[in-house]
C-alpha cells in the first residue's frame, strides 16, 4: 500500500485492519491500522473489534506458529494503549493470559514452521469490480523466507501477479494457462477464480509441491468433476526445469505461461530460458504465410505468451536473463507502467507493490 493511502470510510478501515490481521502483517503495521480505525487512537471499539472479530476468525484455523504470533500482536497491543494512558479493555488482558500459559513447543515450531494466512482481495473496492465479491484465499505459508524455504514463503511478486489476473480477468478467461515456480499457489487461485479453462501450476521442489496441494485443498479446488473422464480444472506436477525435456514442455501447449518471482538465481536462468522458450514457442508455420494461417481466426494464430512479476534485487542477474532471453529469440517487454492492476491489497502495508516489475515474454519469429 503506498504510504499516504487512507482508508475511505470507517467501515473500510475496521475491513482493513480484520484482512490485515488475517494476513498476518508484521505487529507495527496492525497497530498503525488500528490506531486509523480508532481516528488516531486505540479505542476500546477498536480493541473489541480485534478480540471479536480478528481474533476468533484466526485462532481456531491458524498453527502453533499463528498461537505465537498472536501473543505477540496482544502484548504490543496492549503495550501501545498503555503507552498513550488510553483504557486497554479488560478482555484483552485476559487474553493476553491466556496465550502465556499455551505451551509452545520450540522443537515442534522449528520442524513445522508453516502459519495460517487469510489473504483477501477486495474486489468490492475496486473500481473495475463494482458489485464483485471479495476473495479470500487461505494458505499455509512459511515464515522461513531465506533458509531453504523459499517456496512455501509468499513473495511480493505474487501477491503482484493475482492483482494482475483479477483485474485483467478478460485476458485469462477461457484460457490455459501454466505458471513455473508456483509456491503456494496464490496465482493459480486466482486464476481458477477469472475462470480459465485449465491451470497447472508446476514447481520443482518436492516440498514446496506438497504444501501447494494443501493450499488448493485448503480452498476446496480439488473436488473430483462429475464428469470421470473430465481433467480436472487445476493440476499440481513437479518440473525442475534443469530436467524438463523441450518435447515435454511443448506437449503441455499452454495459451498463457505465468512465473512470480524466478528471476533470482543466475545459475538457474539458462533453465528458466529454455523453459519459458520451449512453453512459448508457437509452432513451425506460426510464422510462415501458409494458407492454413490465412484460414484461421485471430485467436488461433495467437502465439502463447508469457506474463512475469519480478522484483530486481540484483542488475546483473537480471541483466543475464535479458541477454539469454534475447540470444533465444524471447522478446521482454517491461509493461509495468501500461498495465497497472487494481490496488486489491490496500491493507497490506508490508507489501511494496513499487518493487514489483511484470515482465511481457513472447517469442521472436524471424
Amino acid at each position: 500500500m503506498d504510504a499516504g493511502a487512507e482508508p475511505c470510510s470507517d467501515v473500510a478501515s475496521f475491513l482493513y485492519l480484520k484482512s490485515a490481521f488475517l494476513a498476518i502483517e508484521p505487529a507495527h503495521f496492525l497497530i498503525s491500522l488500528a490506531r486509523q480505525a480508532g481516528g488516531g487512537s486505540i479505542t476500546t471499539k477498536v480493541q473489541t473489534f480485534i478480540l471479536e472479530d480478528c481474533i476468533k476468525d484466526i485462532a481456531g484455523k491458524g498453527t502453533e506458529l499463528n498461537h505465537k504470533h498472536i501473543k505477540n500482536i496482544l502484548q504490543k497491543l496492549i503495550i501501545a494503549v498503555e503507552s498513550t494512558s488510553d483504557i486497554v479493555v479488560e478482555d484483552l488482558y485476559e487474553k493476553f493470559a491466556h496465550y502465556l500459559t499455551i505451551q509452545l513447543d520450540d522443537q515442534l515450531l522449528e520442524e513445522n514452521n508453516r502459519i495460517y494466512k487469510q489473504i483477501t482481495f477486495l474486489l468490492s473496492l475496486g473500481q473495475k469490480c463494482s458489485g464483485a465479491l471479495d476473495l479470500i484465499v487461505p494458505l499455509q505459508c512459511s515464515l522461513n523466507m531465506l533458509e531453504g524455504d523459499t517456496g512455501c514463503a509468499l513473495w511480493p511478486s505474487s501477491l503482484f501477479l493475482s492483482e494482475f489476473i483479477l483485474s485483467y480477468q478478460e485476458v485469462f478467461s477461457k484460457k490455459f494457462c501454466f505458471e513455473i515456480g508456483s509456491g503456494v499457489g496464490l496465482v493459480g487461485i486466482a486464476l481458477l477464480h477469472v475462470g480459465a479453462s485449465r491451470v497447472v501450476l508446476t514447481d520443482g521442489d518436492t516440498s514446496t509441491l506438497a504444501n501447494m496441494k494443501s493450499n488448493i485443498e485448503l480452498n476446496r479446488l480439488d473436488l473430483p468433476s462429475e464428469k470421470a473422464s473430465a481433467k480436472p480444472m487445476v493440476e499440481c506436477r513437479h518440473l525442475p526445469w534443469e530436467s524438463a525435456s523441450k518435447r515435454e514442455l511443448q506437449d503441455y501447449g499452454p495459451e498463457i505461461i505465468l512465473g512470480a518471482d524466478v528471476i533470482y538465481d543466475p545459475h538457474c536462468i539458462p533453465h528458466l530460458v529454455r523453459v519459458l522458450s520451449a512453453l512459448s514457442s508457437p509452432g513451425a508455420d506460426c510464422c510462415g504465410p501458409t494458407q492454413d494461417k490465412l484460414l484461421r481466426s485471430k485467436d488461433e494464430e495467437a502465439a502463447p505468451v508469457a506474463y512475469i512479476a519480478t522484483v530486481i534485487r540484483n542488475q546483473k542477474t537480471f541483466d543475464y536473463f535479458l541477454r539469454v532471453a534475447a540470444e533465444s529469440s524471447l522478446s521482454v517487454l517491461d509493461i509495468t507502467e501500461r498495465m497497472k492492476p487494481m490496488i486489491l491489497l490496500p491493507y497490506m502495508l508490508s507489501y511494496d507493490r513499487s518493487s514489483v516489475h511484470l515482465l511481457k515474454v513472447s517469442f521472436l519469429c524471424n
